[in-house]
């Protein structure tokens, strides 16, 4: 898959990187032994958030067992998960001063629940290290077990987020292995379980969706009572991912920012440079925790 040779980078999504500014960052990162999914994912907003002490941990490893064409993390068979991990992260955030932070995952269709009990205990070391830290998860469908949904529902993380990604039409491109009303369920049994968590979901402009389908989205988004939305440009990873057919003007992004907040989003974050864990911890503010 190529891009189109059409569809040259747009003057809005030219932007510097400033890699000195996360230089402490990365060394602490490097000090405990861990991954972020900025790096691994090729995010174009590393240096920014970075630079300002926030980022997204990702736990069991850093293959997934998915086969997902947007993706940017490797497919190959993943290792078994660290039982040291989440003291590691846990000594970390204590270490960085981190007030918010994000934790995420590949999918690990390999393991039991899905990883689920490497999510919950986690986010219990963080709390037991550093009492009050805000905490968000962005999790996998678990393959749609109950069992592990209430694991993480009851973890005392205080955002839940999981990614619908893309319009119901595209998910057998986009998203193999993946189904759409599967991960409706997960956002919908996180509420169900545990009524005071936040829940929050994403999804990528440039895939070949229309206007209508996202909105018929995000009408099913707050049909399960999702709280928080990003709404963020596609850019492949590589030239061997699946293929960029068109650059979303930041106008587009703006209204369907609108939109959103009409269906009764608490709060959307809408733009070119967008990504689910983009300095989350503004999309998600003090004022709404419980």
């Amino acid at each position: 898959m190529r891009l189109s040779p059409n569809l040259s980078r747009p003057a809005w999504l030219k932007k510097n990187l400033a890699l000195n500014s996360c230089r402490s960052l990365k060394l602490a990162l490097r000090k405990f032994k861990l991954n972020t999914v900025c790096h691994e994912s090729g995010c174009p907003n590393i240096s920014e958030c970075f630079s300002k002490g926030v980022a997204t941990f990702l736990i069991l490893g850093q293959t997934c067992t998915r086969s997902c064409s947007f993706c940017g993390l490797s497919k190959i068979k993943p290792q078994d998960p660290d039982p040291d991990e989440p003291r590691r992260i846990a000594q970390a955030v204590s270490f960085l001063s981190l007030d918010y932070l994000v934790i995420t995952s590949p999918a690990r269709d390999d393991l039991i629940d899905g990883g689920a009990g490497y999510f919950s205990q986690t986010v219990r070391e963080i709390l037991n290290l550093s009492p009050g830290k805000r905490i968000e998860i962005l999790i996998p469908d678990f393959l749609g077990r109950k069992d592990s949904f209430r694991e993480v529902a009851l973890s005392g993380a205080e955002t839940i987020a999981h990614n619908l990604e893309t319009v119901p039409g595209l998910y057998r491109q986009v998203r193999p292995g993946a189904d759409y009303q599967r991960s409706l369920g997960v956002l919908a049994a996180i509420k169900q379980i545990n009524s005071k968590v936040y829940t929050k979901s994403g999804l990528m402009l440039g895939l070949g969706e229309k206007k209508k389908q996202l909105k018929r989205v995000l009408k099913d988004l707050r049909f399960v009572d999702c709280d928080f939305l990003t709404l963020g440009q596609y850019l492949p990873p590589s030239l061997s991912h699946y293929p960029l057919k068109a650059y979303i003007h930041p106008e587009v992004f703006s209204e369907l920012k609108t939109y959103a907040l009409t269906l009764g989003f608490k709060a959307v974050a809408s733009g070119p440079y967008v990504r689910s864990s983009y300095l989350a911890h503004l999309l998600v503010p003090t004022s709404t925790t419980s």
